[in-house]
């Protein structure tokens, strides 16, 4: 049977529960939901993502709250204190993202579903990667996710930079798993390392690519130089659930095939 009352902190855990047809389960969201666009008809609004409606949360007598990330500790505390079941993952790869859905599932009995859904899934990254496979060169990729400060990619985001085609330009960093660890402290650094490509997913906030073009030392950046500077939309692509799994790679990989035409290696 499972969890019957199921309030979700994060928009992930609304569209996995969707995609598995135990959408009935759900009998709140956050207000940051946007797939699957119905949800945010049928169900009450009861979280930010960093705070929530305690007392309404409470009111709706849940039997569990699904959370994600360390942001969301003070939250939870407040939920934990008034006597609710809280799960709050971590997940920050590709695979820890298909261990968390398989998670989920398992706890609504949906199991089989779930693993018919990342078959399908992971089957489609190795048909993206080997399109990549034959380009003569892959681009150089700079993902940037906030602007003031500088972040770039999340570890997620990053490897899927890497099934789509491309190569992101601070590895280093997306090995970080908290935001602050991956601010670019030299605002010179990404134009250094000479990205072909710039994406940028501003947390919620329209890209301004015209903003990036016109920072300072960054007029001879390829990206920059070729007009290569490209936006996903954060909820399809830095929620750690389906959407990047899907939408985001996909969106990823057509941007970079559409640069490798360009430039002779497709």
């Amino acid at each position: 049977m499972g969890p019957q009352r199921i309030v979700c902190l994060t928009e992930e855990t609304t569209e996995w529960l969707y995609l598995l047809g135990e959408e009935h389960r759900i009998v709140g969201i956050s207000g940051y939901t946007v797939r699957p666009r119905r949800a945010r008809a049928e169900k009450p609004k009861v979280s930010h993502f960093l705070d929530g409606r305690i007392e309404q949360i409470v009111a709706l007598e849940p039997d569990l709250v699904i959370g994600f990330s360390d942001m969301q500790a003070a939250l939870a505390d407040k939920l934990i204190r008034a006597g609710l079941n809280v799960l709050v993952t971590n997940q920050r790869s590709v695979g820890q993202i298909f261990d968390t859905l398989r998670l989920v599932a398992s706890m609504v009995g949906a199991g089989d579903r779930a693993e018919r859904w990342i078959a399908g899934c992971q089957a489609r990254h190795a048909q993206i990667a080997a399109a990549a496979a034959a380009w003569p060169r892959r681009p150089r990729v700079y993902f940037e996710e906030w602007d003031a400060p500088m972040i770039s990619a999340i570890r997620w985001v990053s490897e899927l930079i890497g099934i789509a085609g491309g190569d992101d330009v601070f590895p280093e960093l997306a090995a970080q798993p908290m935001g602050r660890d991956r601010v670019v402290a030299d605002a010179l650094e990404p134009a250094r390392r000479a990205p072909d490509v710039i994406v940028g997913s501003w947390c919620g906030k329209k890209f301004r690519p015209e903003k990036v073009a016109a920072r300072a030392g960054w007029a001879d950046v390829p990206a920059v130089r070729d007009g290569e500077l490209h936006e996903v939309k954060s909820a399809d692509i830095l929620q750690p659930g389906p959407a990047a799994l899907t939408d985001g790679v996909e969106q990823l990989h057509r941007l970079l095939a559409a640069w490798a035409a360009r430039h002779g290696a497709g």
